[in-house]
């Protein structure tokens, strides 16, 4: 008989602070752990956890693994906040056979704000001597240096992974079209109803760059979104997965893009009021939201949802959006109701199952965690989870000291799609990172 592996026994401080944090400003230059949005937000510090999974059970034994930490920890919270006491910050690869790793890391220090409090917390192994900063009644906030040069990044289409293709000069783009070109085929003749396809550019970061800098932009840029950085994804996400507070449960579902046209006011008012006509759009979304629906259902009662899909103005793009609302029907975590969820007809397509294989097929690269979820969970099992979009994954570093960086983003692909018009799109949702990363 196999005895179950001996949990981390985990000690969490949280003490408040006398003064607001700039939380931009202190994530490591190299290494950030972000999660942001407005008045909002928490960066963690050193690691004093990792946990990995693999394959198609890594929601559950994420959450099963979390669980157990969680009832074994002990936990010194006076400030009794979302994000206070002992908290993990994640990331989850989108398919299950992903070489990505999915991580929770715990970090050795979370500096956090919501709205007019703000805290710090210190999680350390129990038995571990514990540092000033949290063992005192007002500790003070690590200084942070100023933020380092940016050189910037550019990017182009990513080479594709076969000899043959690279042979013959087609890229990322070339591929994108035929695969959409592919995708319309199987929908025209009933195999699925709707696929989302990506496509991927890559750049290279110099040695010593201050990954503060693009965080910042797209912090400052984004403010509806949330801008994260865990494990080297950054990117900051327009689309709520998950929020799950003592009890309740929100979401925002997004599906339905026109581009923004900054130059041209009546130019972009009339893509708005495209967006909100299209019969093509509307499907679309109408698809996504479903796959909410219906997900979430088993989990929770009185659902409700926006009586219509609304535009949603971010700076690059128009959404149509619909927002939900719930009751946990049950104590799930948050980590089991992403994995309820994901992945959602905004992703990845309807039927979910039969769309997925299509998307092993038609992009011939593996997504990592881009499209899966990011996010945070505390101790309660609560927690805010967003879909990783408008992100890049960053390599670890080279030899000479630089990184690789994949930004990737995609479309809902239906019947009568132009793959033209859907490589514009694209286009569109890779300019946060491009802008961000840029000079």
């Amino acid at each position: 008989m196999t005895s179950e592996p001996e949990v981390p026994r985990l000690r969490a401080v949280t003490r408040s602070l006398q003064r607001l944090p700039d939380l931009l400003s202190l994530p490591d230059p190299q290494r950030p752990m972000l999660w942001h949005r407005d008045d909002r937000g928490s960066v963690g510090l050193g690691e004093t956890l990792r946990l990995g999974f693999r394959g198609p059970g890594r929601f559950r034994d994420a959450a099963e693994q979390w669980r157990r930490i969680a009832a074994a920890a002990e936990i010194d919270d006076p400030v009794r906040l979302p994000g206070t006491g002992l908290v993990a910050l994640g990331t989850f690869a989108f398919d299950d056979r992903s070489a990505a790793e999915s991580v929770l890391i715990v970090p050795r220090f979370v500096i956090a704000r919501h709205r007019d409090a703000a805290w710090i917390t210190e999680i350390s192994l129990a038995g571990e001597a514990s540092a000033p900063a949290a063992s005192t009644v007002a500790p003070e906030v690590p200084a942070a240096a100023a933020p380092g040069p940016w050189p910037g990044t550019a990017f182009e289409p990513r080479a594709l992974p076969s000899r043959a293709d690279r042979d013959a000069g087609r890229d990322s783009v070339d591929a994108y079209i035929a695969g959409v070109r592919e995708a319309v085929d199987r929908i025209t003749s009933g195999e699925v109803e709707k696929i989302v396809l990506a496509r991927q550019i890559e750049g290279r970061v110099e040695p010593g760059s201050d990954l503060r800098v693009p965080l910042r932009r797209l912090a400052e840029h984004y403010l509806d979104c949330w801008t994260f950085a865990v494990d080297g994804l950054v990117g900051a996400s327009p689309e709520t997965l998950i929020r799950s507070t003592g009890g309740a449960v929100s979401a925002r579902v997004l599906a339905g893009t026109r581009a923004r046209h900054h130059d041209d006011p009546q130019r972009d008012a009339r893509a708005r009021a495209q967006l909100l006509t299209s019969a093509k759009e509307q499907h679309e979304h109408a698809f996504a939201v479903q796959s909410v629906v219906t997900a979430l259902s088993p989990h929770v009662r009185e659902l409700r949802t926006s009586e219509e899909a609304f535009p949603l103005r971010l700076p690059n793009v128009w959404h149509l959006a619909t927002d939900l609302g719930a009751t946990l029907d049950e104590r799930s975590s948050a980590i089991e109701l992403v994995g309820a969820l994901h992945p959602t007809a905004a992703v990845a397509g309807t039927p979910t199952a039969e769309a997925v294989e299509a998307i092993a097929e038609l992009e011939p690269f593996d997504r990592g965690r881009y499209s899966g979820a990011v996010g945070w969970i505390d101790a309660a099992g609560d927690g805010e989870w967003v879909i990783a979009l408008r992100c890049a994954q960053l390599s670890e570093p080279a030899e000479d000291g630089s990184l690789a960086v994949v930004a990737s983003a995609g479309g809902g692909i239906l019947a009568g799609s132009d793959p033209q018009h859907e490589l514009t799109e694209t286009v569109a949702k890779l300019s946060p990172i491009t802008e961000a990363f840029a000079a």
